[in-house]
């Protein structure tokens, strides 16, 4: 079994960042914004930043949001996590 980490699906990546763009400014409203972190196999990870990051109510208004954003998009994500 091999312990090295494969390459993120590039158009992944570039469906996540669409999505991030387009709520980036709601998150920008309240001094936040969105970082796609990795993606490890079917999970990705995201970090909120600024005045979003550790705020439960955008954790939980955005990550609902997010989630099924990107799980339409890419029905093989299983997971969205946040760091």
């Amino acid at each position: 079994m091999s312990t090295e980490q494969q390459a993120p699906n590039p158009e992944w990546v570039t469906i996540i960042e669409s999505i991030l763009d387009q709520i980036r400014p709601a998150l920008a409203e309240h001094a936040g914004d969105a970082k796609l972190l990795k993606i490890d196999g079917n999970k990705v990870f995201l970090e909120l930043h600024g005045s979003c990051s550790g705020c439960p109510m955008s954790a939980m208004t955005f990550g609902v949001m997010v989630d099924e954003m990107i799980k339409e998009k890419i029905p093989e994500v299983e997971e969205v996590v946040y760091e």
